[in-house]
């Protein structure tokens, strides 16, 4: 749009220029003029001071003047408008990131104002400087240049989901003042976490999980006084936990943090007993999968706000600290896996305790103990190899929430009896690898039955519990394409349960790391999971597709998720696309409680067209 400057003449021959109070330039300025009457009395020329009219004569020095001073109001609107909305500094950095990309979004440089009319897709500003990057699944390739520290305002940064992203992480990133959001999941960033990340005083998210960092975990990261998230899962760290020694920094200083996910790396060493205080507000802590040796902390305890507990597949030893009892807000406990030894821990005040596993240590041998049947929310059983002997008490199988029950390789022995009163969510009852001489168990259980390895089996080798592999009785859930055709889609598309039309979704892979149920047939569970999703993500109804869940090696359950885009549309688009993967990557989506804690890891989006945009 171009402005005009306008002139006009007063009654005594002057001139008055009367510059535009707003410039909106693309392209040149244009000058014009047209005949415009001063008031009487007035010389415009002047700024607002009252003059009798003068001669012609002197008409021409302060017309002059008026055309100076419109000069100099119009250079200096041009000289803060002309180079666009966003600061030069910023819109630099962001030319820095794409130099260091491929397979940006194809907005990125088709304009010289990234906030501006035409404004650089997942870029947001604030004022004119950049205050958030979301760019969640947009196939970006290369590495996050240094100059990404000079964003002096930048507050939240997604780059989740982008899987050829990577590098070593610069430590300019330790300059961003101002980030309370940093969400670099499912990238390939390598090397060591940059001690200047702990520098952040406003960090209040930040998920590194799912990369292949390495080296320690810097100790400068108990800095972050206000972080809630703290999620460094599923990469190589290694050594141990740092925690405060004389006045030092520590892990222990993080009493704000609620997720301790340090899931799934290389870290060893003891679990320092300094790291836990009454004051943490801990929900989730997960350790498991790692290297860690030693005693379970006494200092454990004390944290009354756990609600999961996850230490297995690590080398911890000794006894189970008795304390252990006080955490009655835990719904998932799991010490599988260890070299634990001593009594088996007495779990009875555990009232909302939901799911336990304490398979695979060394505990001293003993009968059942009465928390099996006493406690009100148990619907998961597990202790495999766990030296447990004797009878099983009938009332086991009737506990209201039971939904399984494993305990293979153990010592029971004598008859197993589920008795008359079995609980109706009872789905698996598995005793293989044990003792039992018979079996007593009536038709009303219609639930699989486990008892391959037992006496009982070399009496009775041909029925179904006999079997050394059982399938289960229900398939895993997937959703229903009962109202589609039967015919197939091409290549990368998928067929939608919503319009029964051929689309390409956006996919991937949910992980719960501590559902609080384990029956992967279970359709309300799933058909609530289904519904959640679409209505958070602003999809809609029933364009959500949930496919074979199992649980993997690490006893996480694995879902394959796919969303489908809106009608008839074949895809989304990429604003679409970064609002889902932020919304996944950042928690912003919860799941039923049931589900626990989850993360997500995307496959790659076909954007249309993709091999021809230029970038």
């Amino acid at each position: 749009m171009r402005r005009i400057m306008e002139f006009g003449c007063g009654a005594g021959g002057c001139c008055s220029a009367a510059p535009p109070t707003s410039f909106l330039l693309s392209g040149s300025v244009r000058w014009a003029g047209r005949p415009k009457t001063a008031p009487r009395g007035r010389d415009l020329g002047m700024q607002g001071s009252a003059r009798t009219e003068q001669p012609a004569a002197g008409c021409s020095r302060r017309t002059t003047m008026g055309f100076l001073l419109a000069v100099a109001v119009l250079l200096s609107a041009c000289a803060q408008q002309c180079s666009g909305t966003t600061d030069s500094q910023d819109t630099s950095v962001l030319r820095a990131l794409m130099d260091q990309w491929q397979n940006a979004p194809p907005s990125w440089g088709q304009s010289d104002d990234p906030c501006g009319e035409s404004p650089w897709e997942g870029v947001t500003c604030g004022g004119d400087k950049v205050i958030s990057i979301k760019l969640s699944t947009m196939g970006i390739q290369g590495s996050l240049a240094a100059d990404i520290g000079q964003l002096s305002d930048l507050q939240s940064m997604d780059l989740s989901f982008n899987n050829e992203l990577g590098g070593v992480l610069t430590p300019t990133i330790g300059n961003l003042k101002q980030l309370t959001t940093l969400i670099l999941s499912g990238c390939s960033f390598h090397g060591t976490i940059p001690d200047e990340l702990g520098s952040l005083p406003k960090l209040s998210y930040m998920a590194l999980n799912s990369n292949q960092f390495s080296g320690k975990i810097p100790a400068s990261l108990g800095n972050l006084s206000s972080l809630y998230w703290f999620d460094i899962a599923d990469n190589q760290l290694s050594g141990p936990l740092p925690v405060s020694t004389d006045g030092g920094m520590g892990l222990d200083k993080l009493i704000k943090t609620r997720h301790f996910h340090f899931n799934k790396n290389q870290l060893s060493g003891p679990i320092p007993d300094a790291l836990f205080s009454p004051e943490m507000a801990l929900i989730h802590l997960l350790f498991d999968g790692n290297r860690f040796t030693g005693n379970i902390p006494d200092s454990l305890g004390f944290v009354s706000t756990l609600e999961v507990v996850r230490l297995d597949r690590n080398s911890l030893s000794g006894q189970v600290p008795l304390n252990l009892n006080n955490l009655t807000k835990v719904i998932e406990l799991n010490l599988a896996n260890n070299q634990l030894t001593g009594t088996l821990p007495d779990l009875t005040r555990m009232d909302l305790l939901n799911y336990v596993d304490l398979s695979n240590n060394t505990f001293d041998p003993s009968p059942c103990p009465a928390w099996f049947w006493r406690l009100p929310q148990l619907s998961a059983l597990i202790i495999q190899s766990g030296r447990l002997y004797g009878t099983v008490p009938t009332r086991l199988f009737s506990s209201p929430q039971l939904n399984q029950v494993i305990l293979d390789g153990n010592a029971f022995n004598g008859t197993l009896d589920m008795g008359r009163s079995i609980s109706s969510e009872l789905s698996l009852v598995s005793f293989k690898d044990n003792e039992f001489a018979s079996l007593t168990v009536t038709s009303s259980y219609n639930g699989t039955l486990a008892l391959a390895g037992n006496p009982v089996c070399e009496r009775l080798p041909n029925t179904p519990y006999c079997s050394a592999t059982q399938r289960p009785l229900s398939a895993p859930y997937s959703t229903s394409l009962v109202k589609c055709y039967s015919g197939s889609c091409p290549a990368g598309q998928s067929l939608s349960p919503q319009s029964c039309l051929c689309a390409y979704p956006y996919q991937g892979v949910m992980y719960f790391r501590a559902p609080f149920f384990h029956d992967v047939a279970n359709d309300t569970a799933f058909q609530e999971l289904e519904s959640m999703l679409w209505t958070k993500l602003a999809l809609t109804p029933g364009s959500v597709y949930l496919q074979d869940p199992f649980f993997n090696s690490d006893a996480y359950m694995q879902v394959q998720v796919k969303l489908f885009p809106a009608g008839s549309g074949a895809y989304f688009n990429r604003s679409e696309v970064m609002r889902i993967g932020f919304d996944l990557s950042n928690q912003t989506f919860k799941p039923p409680k049931e589900f626990g804690p989850y993360y997500f890891i995307a496959s790659p989006y076909p954007f249309p067209g993709q091999e021809q945009e230029h970038f």
